[in-house]
């Protein structure tokens, strides 16, 4: 029986979260246009240190294991996952086909990196 390395899995834990605090930074003001240009820039830093707290360990953990280009391959991968969820659920935005024929492509790519 196989078990996960742990330290294989942290990293990617720590950079899910991180990215879901990093998609709000970014992007959650989008839903409230409305207010000043400089509170969303405030409340996004704000938001934005979290999410540093998160990936700079998730980083250093996963050099352990994981090369430079492999850590930010995952990064991008869970982006576009946490984004998707993001765009759909809080901005209210539809996927199309060719979001998803383009995200896999990207998939694609990903795994080209991680291929011995």
């Amino acid at each position: 029986m196989s078990f996960v390395n742990p330290a294989a899995l942290w990293p990617i834990v720590l950079l899910s979260l991180s990215n879901v605090f990093m998609t709000f930074a970014w992007y959650g003001h989008l839903k409230f246009r409305s207010s000043a240009l400089f509170t969303a820039i405030i409340i996004s830093w704000g938001i934005a240190f979290f999410e540093y707290c998160l990936a700079v360990p998730a980083n250093r953990i996963g050099a352990q294991v994981y090369s430079a280009a492999q850590l930010k391959t995952i990064q991008e991968v869970i982006t576009l996952l946490v984004f998707s969820g993001f765009s759909v659920f809080w901005l209210k935005e539809s996927l199309t086909i060719n979001h998803f024929f383009g995200f896999a492509l990207i998939a694609a790519g990903a795994a080209l990196i991680f291929r011995a």
